[in-house]
Protein backbone atom coordinates (compact mmCIF):
# COMPACT_ATOMS: atom_id res chain seq x y z
CA UNK A 1 0.00 0.00 0.00
CA UNK A 2 2.91 2.38 0.88
CA UNK A 3 4.07 2.21 -2.13
CA UNK A 4 1.38 2.59 -4.27
CA UNK A 5 1.10 5.89 -2.39
CA UNK A 6 4.25 6.67 -3.29
CA UNK A 7 4.16 5.78 -6.65
CA UNK A 8 0.66 7.53 -7.00
CA UNK A 9 2.63 11.06 -5.35
CA UNK A 10 5.27 10.36 -8.50
CA UNK A 11 3.11 9.97 -10.87
CA UNK A 12 0.55 13.50 -10.20
CA UNK A 13 3.85 15.44 -9.98
CA UNK A 14 3.60 16.56 -6.10
CA UNK A 15 6.09 19.01 -4.73
CA UNK A 16 7.57 19.43 -1.36
CA UNK A 17 6.89 22.39 0.37
CA UNK A 18 8.98 25.00 1.01
CA UNK A 19 12.07 24.80 3.54
CA UNK A 20 12.21 21.81 5.93
CA UNK A 21 8.61 21.20 5.98
CA UNK A 22 7.50 17.59 5.04
CA UNK A 23 4.20 17.82 3.24
CA UNK A 24 3.73 18.02 -0.54
CA UNK A 25 1.82 19.85 -2.31
CA UNK A 26 -0.49 19.43 -5.69
CA UNK A 27 -2.61 21.16 -7.94
CA UNK A 28 -6.40 20.71 -8.45
CA UNK A 29 -5.74 17.87 -11.02
CA UNK A 30 -3.24 16.24 -9.08
CA UNK A 31 -5.59 16.80 -6.05
CA UNK A 32 -8.91 15.91 -7.80
CA UNK A 33 -6.77 12.26 -8.70
CA UNK A 34 -6.18 11.85 -4.86
CA UNK A 35 -9.76 12.05 -4.23
CA UNK A 36 -10.73 9.53 -6.37
CA UNK A 37 -8.08 7.02 -4.84
CA UNK A 38 -9.79 4.84 -1.92
CA UNK A 39 -6.69 4.62 0.20
CA UNK A 40 -7.07 8.64 0.34
CA UNK A 41 -8.76 10.20 3.16
CA UNK A 42 -9.82 14.07 2.22
CA UNK A 43 -9.55 16.33 5.06
CA UNK A 44 -11.31 19.54 4.96
CA UNK A 45 -9.70 22.10 7.72
CA UNK A 46 -12.33 25.06 7.13
CA UNK A 47 -15.31 26.18 10.17
CA UNK A 48 -18.24 23.82 9.96
CA UNK A 49 -20.13 26.80 8.38
CA UNK A 50 -18.03 27.06 5.39
CA UNK A 51 -18.11 23.24 5.00
CA UNK A 52 -21.42 22.83 5.43
CA UNK A 53 -21.56 25.81 2.55
CA UNK A 54 -19.80 23.55 -0.01
CA UNK A 55 -16.86 20.90 0.45
CA UNK A 56 -15.33 18.32 -1.63
CA UNK A 57 -17.21 15.04 -1.79
CA UNK A 58 -15.96 12.88 0.73
CA UNK A 59 -13.90 15.63 2.95
CA UNK A 60 -14.10 15.15 6.52
CA UNK A 61 -14.13 18.64 8.21
CA UNK A 62 -11.73 19.51 11.31
CA UNK A 63 -10.91 23.45 12.02
CA UNK A 64 -7.67 23.64 11.77
CA UNK A 65 -8.47 26.77 14.22
CA UNK A 66 -10.26 24.93 17.00
CA UNK A 67 -8.46 24.44 20.09
CA UNK A 68 -8.66 20.44 20.06
CA UNK A 69 -7.54 19.76 16.22
CA UNK A 70 -4.80 17.53 17.08
CA UNK A 71 -6.81 15.26 19.43
CA UNK A 72 -9.58 15.28 16.34
CA UNK A 73 -7.15 14.74 13.91
CA UNK A 74 -5.56 11.73 15.98
CA UNK A 75 -8.80 9.98 16.56
CA UNK A 76 -10.25 10.83 12.65
CA UNK A 77 -7.47 9.48 10.65
CA UNK A 78 -4.60 6.67 10.51
CA UNK A 79 -1.24 7.30 10.08
CA UNK A 80 -1.54 4.54 7.41
CA UNK A 81 -3.36 6.39 5.00
CA UNK A 82 -2.78 9.86 3.07
CA UNK A 83 -4.17 12.99 3.77
CA UNK A 84 -5.38 14.91 1.02
CA UNK A 85 -5.93 18.51 2.65
CA UNK A 86 -6.94 21.75 1.86
CA UNK A 87 -9.28 25.13 3.29
CA UNK A 88 -10.22 28.06 1.42
CA UNK A 89 -7.08 29.23 -0.22
CA UNK A 90 -4.36 26.88 1.07
CA UNK A 91 -2.33 28.58 4.22
CA UNK A 92 -5.26 27.24 6.66
CA UNK A 93 -4.48 23.80 5.06
CA UNK A 94 -0.27 24.85 5.20
CA UNK A 95 -0.85 25.00 9.14
CA UNK A 96 -2.57 21.98 9.29
CA UNK A 97 -0.02 20.41 6.97
CA UNK A 98 2.67 21.64 8.72
CA UNK A 99 1.31 19.84 12.53
CA UNK A 100 0.44 16.84 10.99
CA UNK A 101 3.23 16.22 9.06
CA UNK A 102 5.50 16.95 12.11
CA UNK A 103 3.31 14.15 14.29
CA UNK A 104 3.92 11.52 11.45
CA UNK A 105 1.04 11.87 9.12
CA UNK A 106 1.80 11.64 5.20
CA UNK A 107 0.05 15.13 3.73
CA UNK A 108 -0.74 16.54 0.80
CA UNK A 109 -2.15 20.48 0.70
CA UNK A 110 -4.28 21.49 -2.21
CA UNK A 111 -2.50 24.35 -3.58
CA UNK A 112 -5.10 27.79 -3.69
CA UNK A 113 -7.51 25.63 -1.94
CA UNK A 114 -10.99 25.13 -2.90
CA UNK A 115 -11.04 28.41 -4.20
CA UNK A 116 -8.93 27.08 -6.69
CA UNK A 117 -10.67 23.44 -6.83
CA UNK A 118 -14.17 25.64 -8.09
CA UNK A 119 -12.38 27.88 -10.50
CA UNK A 120 -11.55 24.56 -12.07
CA UNK A 121 -14.87 23.74 -12.59
CA UNK A 122 -14.72 20.77 -9.93
CA UNK A 123 -17.46 19.35 -8.07
CA UNK A 124 -18.62 20.58 -4.41
CA UNK A 125 -21.72 19.48 -2.13
CA UNK A 126 -23.46 20.99 0.60
CA UNK A 127 -24.60 17.35 1.87
CA UNK A 128 -22.87 17.65 5.18
CA UNK A 129 -22.87 13.57 5.56
CA UNK A 130 -19.38 12.08 6.21
CA UNK A 131 -18.96 9.86 3.30
CA UNK A 132 -16.24 6.76 2.79
CA UNK A 133 -15.17 6.01 -0.82
CA UNK A 134 -14.02 1.92 -1.26
CA UNK A 135 -13.69 0.03 -4.56
CA UNK A 136 -15.08 -3.54 -5.69
CA UNK A 137 -12.91 -6.51 -7.19
CA UNK A 138 -14.09 -5.13 -10.48
CA UNK A 139 -13.43 -1.33 -10.02
CA UNK A 140 -17.29 -0.30 -9.58
CA UNK A 141 -16.96 2.22 -6.04
CA UNK A 142 -18.94 1.79 -2.94
CA UNK A 143 -19.91 5.02 -1.18
CA UNK A 144 -20.89 4.82 2.55
CA UNK A 145 -22.59 7.87 4.06
CA UNK A 146 -22.62 8.11 7.26
CA UNK A 147 -25.99 9.69 8.16
CA UNK A 148 -26.67 9.36 12.18
CA UNK A 149 -26.49 6.30 15.06
CA UNK A 150 -27.00 3.37 13.01
CA UNK A 151 -28.12 4.68 9.85
CA UNK A 152 -26.08 4.38 6.84
CA UNK A 153 -26.81 5.07 3.11
CA UNK A 154 -24.92 2.78 0.41
CA UNK A 155 -24.48 3.56 -2.62
CA UNK A 156 -23.15 1.38 -4.98
CA UNK A 157 -22.81 1.53 -9.06
CA UNK A 158 -26.11 3.29 -9.22
CA UNK A 159 -27.70 1.06 -6.69
CA UNK A 160 -29.10 2.95 -3.40
CA UNK A 161 -29.10 0.79 0.08
CA UNK A 162 -30.32 2.01 3.27
CA UNK A 163 -29.33 0.25 6.71
CA UNK A 164 -31.62 1.04 9.78
CA UNK A 165 -32.91 4.40 8.28
CA UNK A 166 -34.83 6.78 10.93
CA UNK A 167 -35.65 10.31 10.60
CA UNK A 168 -35.27 11.38 13.73
CA UNK A 169 -33.22 10.92 16.53
CA UNK A 170 -32.64 13.35 19.66
CA UNK A 171 -31.84 16.66 17.89
CA UNK A 172 -30.59 15.16 14.48
CA UNK A 173 -32.50 14.55 11.70
CA UNK A 174 -32.31 12.86 7.98
CA UNK A 175 -34.90 14.30 5.28
CA UNK A 176 -35.07 11.30 3.10
CA UNK A 177 -37.34 12.93 0.91
CA UNK A 178 -34.36 14.40 -0.40
CA UNK A 179 -32.44 11.49 -0.56
CA UNK A 180 -33.05 8.58 -4.23
CA UNK A 181 -35.80 5.70 -3.27
CA UNK A 182 -33.93 2.93 -2.12
CA UNK A 183 -33.40 -0.47 -4.06
CA UNK A 184 -33.03 -2.19 -0.98
CA UNK A 185 -33.71 -1.18 3.09
CA UNK A 186 -32.45 -3.80 5.28
CA UNK A 187 -33.71 -3.25 8.77
CA UNK A 188 -32.03 -4.86 11.66
CA UNK A 189 -34.65 -5.18 14.68
CA UNK A 190 -38.06 -3.02 15.70
CA UNK A 191 -36.06 -0.78 18.08
CA UNK A 192 -37.59 2.88 17.28
CA UNK A 193 -33.54 4.20 16.62
CA UNK A 194 -33.20 1.54 13.83
CA UNK A 195 -37.12 0.93 12.16
CA UNK A 196 -38.77 3.60 11.62
CA UNK A 197 -41.77 3.04 9.48
CA UNK A 198 -42.23 6.91 8.30
CA UNK A 199 -38.77 6.76 6.67
CA UNK A 200 -39.24 3.37 5.36
CA UNK A 201 -42.21 4.11 3.19
CA UNK A 202 -40.49 7.65 2.18
CA UNK A 203 -37.56 5.81 0.88
CA UNK A 204 -40.01 2.85 -0.71
CA UNK A 205 -40.24 3.00 -4.52
CA UNK A 206 -42.35 0.38 -6.67
CA UNK A 207 -39.68 -1.60 -6.83
CA UNK A 208 -37.81 -1.64 -2.96
CA UNK A 209 -36.91 -4.59 -1.38
CA UNK A 210 -37.43 -4.63 2.38
CA UNK A 211 -35.34 -7.03 3.95
CA UNK A 212 -35.99 -7.03 8.13
CA UNK A 213 -36.19 -9.96 10.55
CA UNK A 214 -39.96 -11.52 11.71
CA UNK A 215 -41.03 -8.79 14.27
CA UNK A 216 -40.38 -5.83 12.10
CA UNK A 217 -41.69 -7.60 8.93
CA UNK A 218 -45.36 -8.68 10.93
CA UNK A 219 -45.45 -4.84 12.56
CA UNK A 220 -44.65 -3.31 8.58
CA UNK A 221 -46.81 -6.15 6.83
CA UNK A 222 -44.58 -6.07 4.05
CA UNK A 223 -41.17 -7.04 3.53
CA UNK A 224 -39.74 -10.09 3.68
CA UNK A 225 -37.91 -11.66 6.81
CA UNK A 226 -34.85 -13.51 7.42
CA UNK A 227 -33.74 -15.19 10.15
CA UNK A 228 -30.51 -15.87 11.56
CA UNK A 229 -28.44 -18.06 9.15
CA UNK A 230 -30.63 -17.31 6.22
CA UNK A 231 -29.06 -15.82 3.21
CA UNK A 232 -30.07 -14.25 0.01
CA UNK A 233 -28.55 -13.55 -3.94
CA UNK A 234 -30.55 -9.81 -4.38
CA UNK A 235 -28.84 -9.18 -7.22
CA UNK A 236 -26.14 -11.00 -9.52
CA UNK A 237 -23.31 -9.20 -7.37
CA UNK A 238 -25.30 -8.61 -4.63
CA UNK A 239 -25.72 -10.78 -1.69
CA UNK A 240 -26.70 -10.61 1.97
CA UNK A 241 -26.54 -13.13 4.95
CA UNK A 242 -28.81 -12.90 8.11
CA UNK A 243 -26.10 -12.81 11.59
CA UNK A 244 -27.06 -13.45 15.11
CA UNK A 245 -26.97 -10.11 17.12
CA UNK A 246 -27.95 -10.18 20.75
CA UNK A 247 -27.10 -9.43 24.25
CA UNK A 248 -25.10 -12.24 26.62
CA UNK A 249 -24.22 -9.90 29.67
CA UNK A 250 -26.25 -11.02 32.42
CA UNK A 251 -28.78 -8.02 33.07
CA UNK A 252 -28.62 -6.67 29.50
CA UNK A 253 -29.82 -9.63 27.66
CA UNK A 254 -33.96 -8.52 27.79
CA UNK A 255 -32.49 -5.12 25.24
CA UNK A 256 -31.34 -7.77 22.47
CA UNK A 257 -32.79 -11.62 22.51
CA UNK A 258 -30.79 -13.98 21.05
CA UNK A 259 -32.67 -14.96 18.15
CA UNK A 260 -34.83 -12.33 17.44
CA UNK A 261 -32.80 -9.69 15.47
CA UNK A 262 -30.40 -10.04 12.59
CA UNK A 263 -26.78 -8.79 11.97
CA UNK A 264 -26.22 -8.23 8.01
CA UNK A 265 -23.17 -9.24 5.74
CA UNK A 266 -23.66 -7.54 2.64
CA UNK A 267 -21.23 -8.40 -0.34
CA UNK A 268 -21.45 -5.89 -3.17
CA UNK A 269 -19.23 -7.38 -6.20
CA UNK A 270 -16.57 -9.41 -3.96
CA UNK A 271 -16.67 -6.64 -1.33
CA UNK A 272 -17.80 -7.98 1.98
CA UNK A 273 -19.24 -5.71 4.49
CA UNK A 274 -20.56 -6.46 8.19
CA UNK A 275 -23.18 -4.43 9.64
CA UNK A 276 -23.44 -5.86 13.14
CA UNK A 277 -26.43 -4.31 14.20
CA UNK A 278 -27.39 -3.85 17.99
CA UNK A 279 -24.99 -6.97 19.64
CA UNK A 280 -21.83 -7.95 21.93
CA UNK A 281 -18.85 -9.82 21.17
CA UNK A 282 -20.50 -12.78 20.77
CA UNK A 283 -19.17 -16.55 19.72
CA UNK A 284 -21.27 -16.40 16.32
CA UNK A 285 -18.08 -13.55 15.43
CA UNK A 286 -15.88 -16.23 15.01
CA UNK A 287 -17.71 -17.90 11.71
CA UNK A 288 -17.71 -14.16 10.19
CA UNK A 289 -14.93 -14.54 7.41
CA UNK A 290 -12.60 -11.94 5.17
CA UNK A 291 -14.92 -8.76 5.74
CA UNK A 292 -13.62 -5.43 4.13
CA UNK A 293 -15.77 -3.23 6.02
CA UNK A 294 -17.26 -3.51 9.28
CA UNK A 295 -19.94 -1.57 11.35
CA UNK A 296 -19.69 -2.09 14.78
CA UNK A 297 -21.84 -0.73 17.84
CA UNK A 298 -20.35 0.49 20.92
CA UNK A 299 -23.32 1.96 23.38
CA UNK A 300 -22.97 0.38 26.61
CA UNK A 301 -25.17 -1.20 28.12
CA UNK A 302 -27.54 -1.60 25.09
CA UNK A 303 -24.17 -2.96 22.99
CA UNK A 304 -20.74 -3.49 23.47
CA UNK A 305 -18.29 -1.97 25.94
CA UNK A 306 -15.04 -0.35 24.32
CA UNK A 307 -13.30 -3.38 25.44
CA UNK A 308 -15.79 -5.73 23.71
CA UNK A 309 -15.79 -3.18 20.40
CA UNK A 310 -11.97 -3.99 20.04
CA UNK A 311 -12.71 -7.86 21.11
CA UNK A 312 -15.20 -8.08 18.71
CA UNK A 313 -12.71 -6.37 15.72
CA UNK A 314 -9.82 -8.82 16.49
CA UNK A 315 -12.10 -11.46 16.11
CA UNK A 316 -13.29 -10.44 13.07
CA UNK A 317 -10.16 -8.55 11.84
CA UNK A 318 -11.74 -6.39 9.05
CA UNK A 319 -9.52 -4.54 6.77
CA UNK A 320 -11.21 -1.05 8.11
CA UNK A 321 -13.63 -1.22 10.88
CA UNK A 322 -16.79 1.95 11.37
CA UNK A 323 -17.30 2.38 15.38
CA UNK A 324 -21.03 3.08 14.98
CA UNK A 325 -24.50 3.52 17.03
CA UNK A 326 -22.06 4.56 19.86
CA UNK A 327 -24.14 7.20 21.80
CA UNK A 328 -22.17 9.21 24.17
CA UNK A 329 -19.78 6.27 24.65
CA UNK A 330 -15.98 7.73 24.24
CA UNK A 331 -14.60 5.70 21.06
CA UNK A 332 -11.78 7.81 20.18
CA UNK A 333 -9.17 5.50 22.29
CA UNK A 334 -10.18 2.50 19.87
CA UNK A 335 -7.85 3.48 16.67
CA UNK A 336 -5.20 3.56 19.15
CA UNK A 337 -5.77 0.29 20.42
CA UNK A 338 -6.16 -1.49 17.24
CA UNK A 339 -3.60 -0.03 15.86
CA UNK A 340 -1.27 -2.75 16.18
CA UNK A 341 -3.87 -5.04 14.74
CA UNK A 342 -4.02 -3.77 10.89
CA UNK A 343 -7.55 -2.81 11.20
CA UNK A 344 -8.08 0.85 9.47
CA UNK A 345 -10.53 2.20 12.58
CA UNK A 346 -12.35 5.46 10.93
CA UNK A 347 -14.39 7.40 13.56
CA UNK A 348 -17.24 9.32 11.75
CA UNK A 349 -20.38 10.94 13.30
CA UNK A 350 -22.39 8.03 14.23
CA UNK A 351 -23.12 8.95 17.88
Amino acid sequence: MKKAITCLLAMLGLNSACGQLQYETTDVEGFAKLTDNPDVTVVDVRTADEYAGGHIVGAVNIDVNSSDFMDKAKSLLSKGRQIAMYCRSGRRSANAADKLSSAGYKVVNLKGGITAWISKDKKVTTDTHETDLFVTLSGKTVRFYALMHASIRIEYDGIEIEVDPVGRLGNRSTDYSSLPKADYILVTHEHGDHFDQGAINTLSGANTSIITNARCRDMMDKGESMANGDSRQLAADIAVEAVPAYNYTEGRTQFHPKGRDNGFVLTLDGLRIYIAGDTEDIPEMADIKDIDIAFMPCNQPYTMTTGQLTNAARIVKPKVLFPYHYGQTDVSAVPAELEGDGIDVRIRHYE
